[in-house]
């Protein structure tokens, strides 16, 4: 055990209470931090290291009896994880550390890593606007992003457990998780510490001007939620708007209904297409999101189905392709018993609609997520697929979306709105649709909504459970 501690950092100090582990990381985060803005400051060098949470595990010192919340160890060993940002963490790795101290009746060992913290993810603007030599004379000063140090490997199932090898606490990295915090808010056009841990995902626009009526209706009424944010971190509360939104909206526009707690709702706009789907979700993941849904619009495949029926997948067929090599399309992805319960639910509330009269309006199925935008030009080549997988939909982001929850252990669900219905002469034309949306939209994301406040009531700690765990998992969930 020592040469591991050695092999992976330095100064490390013992703690059997949550707290005292949880103020060290802090401390040692931001004095890195410090330290490199006094030197950038001051155009000298410095290197400052990620803190590091160690958790040796001696054998023989396994309780016989434990029943953890998340994931088990199952076997001795010296597990450890870099970490970064406490400021939005916090509360994460207060959940996490109390289940380890509880269920094993060990210390957890924070110090600091070998792993150098690079400037740009602590310091934003000191790397914009800079000019090749500027950035010569920062590498040659300080650290920056490494991609060598900086993938998927834990989350992907692909890091084998080695002998004399640390073992991670944790999916993801500080360097991987600073990457996606980076990225996040280049995307959405709001600072990470907005988002919110109930997450809704569109692919239409009305969908942002509903969900901004009803956020700020909430923030006026007052209770559980104190603000409203958007673009450009304009914060809207119930005295008033703090900043002005963006003219030109990100790529992906991000919006947060905030609780204090962070179990508000955040929706994404995320556009059209699997490329983005995916994107967003790798990003997202590092907040540890209790979940995601995905609320859009799809073409309907069957006769039966009218405009403005909802279909809730139960299945997926990938012909998206963009996790092939990150997820291979030969593993499953099922449903969540919870998400789907919760949306049918949901469903009843807001339409209305008694259980019978629910089976008018919504078809459980397959959906076939493609990467084609005009799959309906290659029909003849997809009508055996579309039979034979049964598939009652399509569209070109749920299945993206729900692979990348299992990938990365996020729960996930995904209910459709039929828009059109190209294999039977039901184009999407300009008139018929904005007919469709009136009627359509503001119902469908309420039923978004609703189910995020049902999980939200029942806790969410029946969400993350070990269904999505594989059988070598890191014990952080």
């Amino acid at each position: 055990m020592e040469a591991l501690f050695e092999r992976v950092g330095t100064g490390f100090i013992p703690f059997d209470e949550t707290e005292g582990a949880l103020d060290r990381i802090a401390a040692l985060y931001h004095e890195g931090v410090e330290r490199l803005c006094k030197a950038f400051a001051s155009k000298s060098s410095a290197v400052s290291y990620y803190p590091y949470l160690a958790f040796p595990l001696a054998r023989g010192t396994i309780p016989p009896d434990i029943k953890p919340r998340f994931d088990v160890l199952l076997e001795p060993g010296f597990y450890g994880t870099t970490l970064t940002r406490p400021s939005l963490f916090r509360a994460y790795w207060r959940a996490q550390i109390e289940n380890l101290l509880k269920c094993y009746r060990q210390p957890v060992y924070v110090g600091l890593s070998r792993r150098p913290m690079p400037l740009s993810y602590v310091m934003e603007d000191a790397v914009t606007g800079l000019t090749e030599g500027d950035l010569r004379q920062l590498q040659n000063r300080f650290a920056l992003p490494d991609l060598h140090a900086t993938d998927d490997t834990i989350a992907n199932c692909e890091k084998l457990p080695a002998e004399n090898e640390p073992r991670p606490l944790a999916l993801f990295t500080a360097e991987r998780t600073d990457y996606s915090l980076a990225r996040l808010h280049h995307y959405t056009g709001t600072a990470p510490k907005h988002f919110q841990r109930f997450i809704l995902l569109t692919n239409y626009q009305r969908y942002v001007d509903g969900f901004r009526d009803y956020a700020r209706a909430q923030v006026d009424k007052g209770g559980e939620y104190d603000a409203f944010v958007e673009p450009g971190d304009a914060v809207y509360r119930a005295t008033g708007l703090t900043g002005e939104p963006v003219e030109n909206l990100p790529q992906m526009p991000a919006y947060h209904l905030r609780r204090p707690d962070g179990d508000g709702i955040t929706l994404v706009n995320i556009g059209v297409g699997p490329s983005n789907a995916k994107t967003i979700t790798d990003h997202l993941a590092v907040l540890r999101p209790h979940c995601w849904l995905m609320v859009g619009h799809c073409a309907g495949l069957r006769r039966t189905q009218l405009l403005g029926d909802y279909v809730l997948a139960h299945g997926y067929v990938r012909d998206d392709h963009v996790l092939d090599d990150d997820l291979p399309p030969w593993v499953p992805v099922p449903p969540i018993a919870e998400m789907q319960v919760a949306l049918q639910e949901a469903m009843e509330q807001v339409t209305g609609l008694d259980e019978r009269g629910i089976k008018t309006r919504l078809r459980t199925g397959t959906v076939m997520t493609t990467d084609n935008r005009n799959w309906e030009l290659r029909l003849n080549a997809l009508f055996t697929q579309i039979n034979m997988s049964r598939s009652i939909a399509v569209d070109m982001e749920s299945a993206t979306i729900a692979a990348n929850g299992f990938r990365f252990r996020v729960p996930y669900g995904t209910l459709l709105c039929v828009s059109d219905k190209p294999l039977h002469g039901e184009l999407k034309l300009r008139g018929m649709a904005n007919a469709f949306y009136r009627e359509r939209v503001s119902q469908h994301l309420m039923v978004g909504v609703e189910t995020m406040r049902l999980l939200r009531a029942r806790g969410v700690n029946s969400l993350h459970s070990r269904k999505l765990r594989g059988f070598d998992e890191p014990p952080f969930r």
